[in-house]
C-alpha cells in the first residue's frame, strides 16, 4: 500500500534537487474552462506515451548534477494511461537519472478512471501520491463545467482510494455562477469528511477562447463573480486553517508533511525539466517549453529532435518570477535574499513599491521577509504585479 506522507518542501527538497513533470495530452472531454493542452483522440496515445519515453532518454544529461526528489504525471488526463503504461514511464526516469530513495510521484487523475480494480493496481506501484480532480460534489456544477465524472463517482472513488493512499490531494473549485456560500462550505466538508490531508481550490477563472468565454459572451452561462470568488476563498481559509491545514500557497492547503513536494519546488525556484507537448523546463538561468502540437512533437521526436523554444532569463525576469511566487506563498519575499541576488536597487524599489499596499494592510514585513496580509493573500498576483521592474538590466 503507498502510504508515504513525506511530501513537505522541508528535508527532502535540500541540496540539489529537482523534478520531472510529464504531460498527458489526452482527455475523454473538453471542460469548459480548460485551456490546456489536451486532445479528446486517443487514437495517438501509444505512440506519443513511446515518444515521452524517448524524450527522457534524449534528455538525460540535463539534470545529470542533480537528484529528482519528484516525478508528477499531469495533463490532460494521466489517469487515463494504464498501470503498466506509468510503469515504463517511471522506469525510464530511474534508469536515466538519479532519484532520490523516496521521491513524491504524483498522478493526476479524474474520479471516472479510479475504479477500484486501478487504484489497487496504482497502490503497488511506485505511484505514492494522487491529485484527484472533483471540482464540486455537485451534480449542477459538474454539468455547468462539462466534467466526464458525476459526484457519485466522486465520493465513491475517495471512499476507495483513502483505503489504499494516504496522500492525497482533492482539486476544488470556488467562484462557479450560482455556487452559494453555503454549497461551498458543503462542498469543503464532504472532501474533508473522507480525512484528505491536501486540498488544491482555484477560482474559476474565464479562460480566452475556451468554451466557458463563449457561452458566458452568448448569455449562456452568468458570468464569474470575482467578489463572490473573494468571499468564498475567505470561508475556505477560515474553515481550513480551522481544521489544522496550512495555507502554504494562494491555492494549497496541506496538513503537515502534506505539502506538494513538486509544487512548492517550482513555487521555491528548483529546476525542473517538463517531458510532453506543451511542458515548460526550468534551470534556474532558462526556461524552454515544448511545442503544443501531439503531431509536431511526436514527428520532432521520432527525429531525435526536440520540439522546444528556450529563452534565457534577464536579472529583471529572475526578480518579477521571485516576487510573484513569493508573495503567493507563506515563505514570502526575502529582502536579504533580493538584496544578494539582485542587488541593493532592487531591494530598494521593492520596498518603494510595496509601501503603498503595507499602508492598506495588503503586505507586512515579518522579520526581513515581505508577505501578504490575510486580507492581501487572495489579491496577490495583483500586488506582485504591481511590484514587477521593468527594463532595469
Amino acid at each position: 500500500m503507498s502510504l508515504s506522507a513525506n511530501s513537505s518542501p522541508s528535508g527532502r527538497l535540500g541540496g540539489i534537487s529537482a523534478g520531472i513533470y510529464i504531460h498527458i495530452p489526452f482527455c475523454k472531454q473538453a471542460c469548459y474552462y480548460c485551456d490546456f493542452h489536451f486532445s479528446t483522440s486517443l487514437k495517438k496515445k501509444g505512440e506519443l506515451i513511446q515518444c515521452l519515453v524517448k524524450e527522457l532518454e534524449l534528455r538525460k544529461s540535463e539534470l545529470q548534477n542533480k537528484t529528482i526528489a519528484t516525478i508528477y504525471f499531469g495533463g490532460g488526463t494521466p489517469s487515463l494511461l494504464s498501470v503498466g503504461e506509468l510503469h515504463m514511464l517511471i522506469d525510464t526516469v530511474y534508469k536515466n537519472f538519479k532519484v532520490v530513495e523516496d521521491p513524491e510521484i504524483t498522478l493526476e487523475a479524474n474520479p471516472d478512471d479510479l475504479t477500484s480494480a486501478t487504484i489497487k493496481a496504482l497502490s503497488n506501484s511506485k505511484v505514492n501520491r494522487l491529485s484527484i480532480g472533483v471540482q464540486s460534489f455537485f451534480e449542477r456544477d459538474l454539468k455547468l463545467m462539462n466534467r466526464a465524472h458525476n459526484a457519485t463517482e466522486a465520493k465513491n472513488c475517495l471512499l476507495e482510494a483513502t483505503q489504499y493512499f494516504k496522500n492525497i490531494s482533492v482539486d476544488l473549485i470556488y467562484g462557479i455562477p450560482g455556487l452559494s456560500n453555503k454549497q461551498w462550505e458543503e462542498n469543503i466538508n464532504i472532501a474533508l469528511s473522507y480525512n484528505i490531508p491536501h486540498l488544491s481550490c482555484y477560482a474559476l477563472t474565464v479562460e480566452p477562447k475556451t468554451a466557458l468565454e463563449s457561452f458566458i459572451k452568448k448569455g449562456i452561462i452568468e458570468n464569474v463573480d470575482d467578489d463572490a470568488a473573494q468571499a468564498q476563498f475567505q470561508i475556505l481559509v477560515e474553515i481550513l486553517e480551522n481544521k489544522g491545514f496550512v495555507n502554504y500557497e494562494l491555492s494549497n492547503f496541506g496538513k503537515p508533511n502534506f505539502f506538494s513536494a513538486n509544487n512548492s519546488a517550482y513555487w521555491q525556484g528548483k529546476p525542473y525539466l517538463g517531458i510532453g507537448p506543451s511542458a515548460h523546463s526550468f534551470t534556474g538561468d532558462q526556461r524552454s517549453w515544448n511545442v503544443s502540437n501531439n503531431t509536431k512533437y511526436i514527428k520532432s521526436i521520432q527525429q531525435n529532435v526536440l520540439p522546444l523554444e528556450t529563452e534565457t532569463l534577464t536579472k529583471t525576469d529572475k526578480f518579477n518570477e521571485y516576487v510573484m511566487t513569493g508573495l503567493r506563498t507563506i515563505w514570502g519575499v526575502s529582502l536579504d535574499k533580493v538584496e544578494t541576488d539582485f542587488g541593493l536597487n532592487y531591494k530598494k524599489y521593492l520596498l518603494e513599491q510595496a509601501e503603498i499596499f503595507i499602508n492598506q494592510h495588503l503586505l507586512y514585513i515579518d522579520g526581513n521577509t515581505l508577505l501578504t496580509t490575510k486580507k492581501g493573500k487572495f489579491l496577490s498576483d495583483g500586488i506582485a504585479s504591481s511590484l514587477f521592474k521593468i527594463n532595469l538590466s
